[in-house]
């Protein structure tokens, strides 16, 4: 199925900074699992990050200063630190793909194959997750959401999050441990 597994600003400011979201700490275990595991099955991991110029809508006109590109707050937690062999996209709005080199990179893995399947997980379900989503789904590809590698700042948002992604874009909800057993079988 050529899976990739892509991470969503796991970012120091998203989880113990400016914009924290409390309720983060809990996919992180599930998110360290699934990396892991989708490097042990040659599955390529991807990390999509905020990375604002001072002056993006996104800070100026919504949520104010975070994740500012070259600043602490725009790196990836420790605990969710990018391999050698992982990729990181810098991003500047909602979605993974807008204005990025995301879909040239995942066109180009599998020795030119491409990735047919994104594998979504981080923050948050109902912003950057679904934006990302959105964008995948537009391109082609097949998505599916990590429900317990996935967060919100409320679990209505979560959860309005996870049932507007399978209902707009057929996303496949599996937890982290399906996805596990799915990639294992490549």
């Amino acid at each position: 199925m050529n899976y990739t597994v892509i991470i969503i600003d796991m970012l120091n400011d998203f989880v113990t900074g400016d914009l924290k979201c409390e309720r983060a700490k809990h996919i992180i275990p599930n998110l360290k699992r699934l990396a892991e595991a989708a490097r042990k099955h040659g599955v390529p991991v991807i990390y999509s990050n905020d990375a604002h110029y001072p002056n993006d809508p996104e800070v100026v006109h919504r949520w104010g200063k975070h994740a500012i590109k070259g600043t602490k707050g725009a790196e990836v937690i420790p605990e969710l630190k990018p391999t050698e062999k992982d990729f990181v996209v810098e991003k500047r709005t909602y979605s993974g793909f807008y204005e990025t080199g995301l879909d040239p990179l995942l066109r180009s893995l599998y020795n030119g194959e491409g990735v047919k399947t994104v594998i979504l997980g981080g923050l948050h379900t109902h912003i950057c997750v679904r934006h990302t989503a959105a964008d995948a789904f537009f391109r082609g590809y097949k998505i599916i959401v990590a429900k317990d590698g996935v967060e919100s700042f409320t679990q209505e948002d979560h959860e309005q999050g996870l049932r507007y992604l399978e209902y707009v874009y057929n996303a496949k909800i599996m937890t982290v441990d399906e996805i596990i057993r799915e990639i294992s079988k490549r």
